[in-house]
This record gives structure tokens, C-alpha cells and sequence, in this order.
């Protein structure tokens, strides 16, 4: 029998191996989750245990079949809801920063004169902290979802949540935020090469696997919960 650390950080358990397996399907634990046998003080990877793993300390072959791939609908209502979700959180910000400033703004980006003469810089200051502010939230709850849950706030609404591809665990930080968010979004503001990389993740999806490539930089696939 073994208790395990949760990806929220709570222990559950005594269970038995089969039961810990079954949470590796359901994307609830992986090979790398914190476990500790009964009768014992310490904690060690599933992987690490004999008993949970097989004798060869191969992973053990989770299949995730096409039935539980998330359908591309699911897929797009989450990515909706996520960005009306920053609309919402930018909404305060940009009604402090007024219309005066943001005219001058998009006057400038056409190649303008930036003309801040009649512009309330306290109300424009006050405007961009509250927009930064609210981003920043919205990005902090996001990457916490994503790194404990495997879900966004739009996944979790839906009911779709991100596992790893070769085995179905948990995708944790790295996995689940870092490489699948962070580093494509640093790709997609490289002058036109990112203009390409976006068009070409969105394609992707209607491949057999319904991966972007953003899923395959990570290794994960998007599943029902």
C-alpha cells in the first residue's frame, strides 16, 4: 500500500499499486509523483518503486485512444473563454487610460506624431498599472491551473485538460506551461517567421493526433477530463 503527493500538494492514500496505476490513466499522478510506502518515512518517485512499476522500470504503456482526444470544438471554446477572460481582466486598464490616449496611440502606430499634449498622464499612469496588474493576475492563475491541473480556466470550464502524450500522466510546469506557452509565444513574435509558426500550430490540429505544434514542443495531448 502507498500514499501519494497530488499535483495540489495533498496526500492520498494508502492505496494499492493498481489503484496508483489507475491514477496514472486518469493523468492524476505520473512516474515522477512523490510516494511513500506504508510502514516507511520516506518519500520516492512512483517510478521508484518495484511494485509499482515493472521489473525492466519500463513506464507502463498508457494508451490514449481517439475517443478521448479532446474534439476540436472543446478545443476552441476553451481558447475563447481564456481570451475573453483577458479582455475582462484588461477592461479596467483600458477605460483608465481613456479614449483621448488610446487615439494617440493608434494615430501613432500609422506612423503618426505621439501627441501626449492633452493627455491626464496620472489617469494614463493609473490606467497602465491597473491593465499590468490585471494581466499579471490573470497569468499567475493561469500558469497555476496549468502546472497543478493540466487545465486553463477555459480547459476546466469545457472539461478538456492536458496530459503528457507518452504516457497520459500529469505535465506539471514544464510540460504544461513552459514549453507549451512560453516558449511558442516567444516564437510568435519573431518577425514573419512568427506569423508562419501560428498559422502552421493552428493547422496542425486537424492531423490525426488533433496536436498543435505547440503539443508536440511539450509532448502532451489535450483529453477529455
Amino acid at each position: 500500500m502507498f500514499t501519494i503527493i497530488g499535483g495540489d500538494g495533498k496526500e492520498y492514500g494508502p492505496v494499492s499499486a493498481d489503484q496508483i496505476h489507475a491514477w496514472i490513466a486518469a493523468g492524476r499522478a505520473n512516474l515522477d509523483t512523490q510516494a511513500r510506502a506504508a510502514g516507511s518515512a520516506e518519500w520516492r518517485r512512483v517510478g521508484d518503486y518495484p511494485e509499482i512499476v515493472a521489473p525492466t522500470n519500463e513506464p507502463p504503456t498508457i494508451g490514449i485512444d481517439d475517443s478521448q482526444l479532446a474534439d476540436l470544438g472543446s478545443r476552441l471554446g476553451a481558447a475563447i473563454i481564456d481570451r475573453v477572460c483577458a479582455v475582462i481582466v484588461a477592461l479596467p486598464g483600458v477605460f483608465l487610460l481613456g479614449t483621448p490616449f488610446l487615439n494617440a496611440v493608434v494615430e501613432a502606430s500609422r506612423g503618426g506624431h505621439l501627441d501626449l499634449e492633452n493627455i491626464d498622464t496620472a489617469r494614463v499612469a493609473l490606467g497602465g498599472l491597473a491593465l499590468g496588474a490585471g494581466l499579471l493576475a490573470l497569468t499567475i492563475v493561469q500558469i497555476w491551473l496549468l502546472w497543478t491541473r493540466g487545465q486553463s480556466i477555459g480547459k476546466r470550464i469545457i472539461g478538456i485538460r492536458i496530459v503528457l502524450a507518452r504516457d497520459g500522466g500529469h505535465p506539471g510546469f514544464v510540460h504544461g506551461w513552459a514549453l507549451r506557452n512560453l516558449i511558442p509565444g516567444i516564437i510568435s513574435f519573431v518577425p514573419w517567421l512568427g506569423m508562419l509558426f501560428v498559422l502552421v500550430d493552428i493547422l496542425f490540429i486537424f492531423g490525426p493526433e488533433r496536436r498543435c505544434v505547440h503539443d508536440y514542443i511539450a509532448g502532451t495531448k489535450v483529453v477529455k477530463a
